[in-house]
């Protein structure tokens, strides 16, 4: 049985950190939403949240800034090391598979697929009022 801890705000630690009381969605998710300038509202709607839920949120996150901070850069180094682990793990594999030649019969689709990744890259470079 994994242990939690609860607060009067609605927010619990589990073993994968401070998570909101009831779901799965750690503190750390909201969080990168609300660094990449999400209103809140837009995040409530997003994960399906409550009106108290979401306060809770805010509330806890203001109340204890500087350890929720804290906290929440050890989680972005480690989820950097954990990339960068894998990445390298995953180096040579990857560059052999990248190596391979391509299936027979595969030719109309690898077309379809690099044309849309051609348009992608294209759409990228848009000013983002510009919908083509």
């Amino acid at each position: 049985m994994k242990e939690t801890s609860t607060t009067p705000n609605g927010v619990v630690r589990t073993s994968r950190g401070l998570t909101i009381a009831g779901t799965r969605i750690t503190l750390y998710t909201i969080m990168d939403h609300l660094k990449g300038e999400w209103p809140p509202h837009l995040i409530q709607a997003w994960f399906g949240l409550t009106d108290q839920q979401m306060q809770d949120v805010l509330a806890y996150i203001t109340t204890h800034q500087k350890a929720v901070e804290a906290e929440y850069q050890q989680v972005l180094k480690e989820a950097k090391e954990t990339e960068q682990y894998w990445r390298e793990y995953n180096r040579e594999h990857l560059a052999k598979v990248a190596a391979l030649p391509p299936k027979p019969g595969q030719e109309k689709i690898r077309a379809k697929l690099e044309a849309r990744r051609l348009k992608w890259m294209q759409n990228q470079l848009l000013p983002c009022f510009d919908h083509r």
